[in-house]
């Protein structure tokens, strides 16, 4: 599964260079199911080894890391051309993603209070909504041209990078146990994520994430009155 996740970030990285990206985003959406599927399976049959733990950042990084700094790198470039005017290599600044996505696994493998929460926006949910932004500019979908400005890209690019490494717990979607009590607020997260896809598909991506951080900060207000 882990390989699995590689092979389809190579292969999403390959169309996103080819401004493919809609084909690209279906990959990424299998890589998604296979990195969450590989850890499921993993504490399901209680098995876990330092290679596996490397070799699963070593994937991420190439899925969550080098490929979202492509696809906003081709989104700015695309918003360049009405723009003759604004520095010819301003789409470099995408790869402040790919550097903060390095940044944000290193942290992950050796900071032992990331094992039931997270720390700063996941990789995978950085990139899911990247190229959530890919998808509904070669779709054309309403709004992408406001999406389409320079410096709206630009902006949600430093705030991508930042949230990657910023000091802020958020949920985990790890289930040590399915009752409600305990994970309230993680199945809150996926009730409130289907009804968002259900009612607009794919433009529901970014407003998920926004959700996610919404509700992992009621999370740790809740959490530090209980204590």
């Amino acid at each position: 599964m882990t390989l699995g996740n590689l092979f389809c970030g190579c292969m999403a990285s390959l169309h996103a260079l080819q401004g493919e990206l809609a084909i690209a985003s279906v990959y990424v959406l299998v890589a998604l199911i296979l990195d969450f599927f590989d850890g499921f399976t993993a504490r399901l049959l209680k098995v876990s080894s330092p290679i596996g733990k490397d070799l699963d950042s070593l994937a991420d990084m190439v899925t969550f890391g080098v490929l979202p700094g492509f696809f906003m790198y081709y989104l700015i470039q695309q918003s360049l051309v009405a723009c003759p005017s604004c520095p010819a290599n301003l789409a470099l600044v995408a790869f402040s993603i790919t550097l903060s996505s390095c940044i944000r696994l290193a942290r992950f493998n050796n900071d032992a209070r990331q094992s039931d929460q997270f720390i700063g926006v996941p990789t995978p949910a950085n990139t899911m909504l990247i190229c959530s932004l890919g998808y509904l500019y070669e779709t054309n979908a309403n709004g992408v041209a406001f999406l389409m400005q320079p410096w709206v890209l630009l902006v949600i690019t430093v705030l991508a990078s930042g949230l990657l490494i910023a000091e802020l717990p958020l949920i985990a979607l790890k289930f040590k146990r399915f009752g409600w009590k305990g994970n309230e607020y993680r199945y809150a997260l996926l009730g409130i994520s289907l009804i968002l896809l259900v009612v607009w598909q794919v433009s529901a991506l970014p407003m998920v994430i926004v959700v996610y951080i919404l509700l992992s900060i009621v999370n740790n207000i809740f959490s530090k009155k209980a204590v």
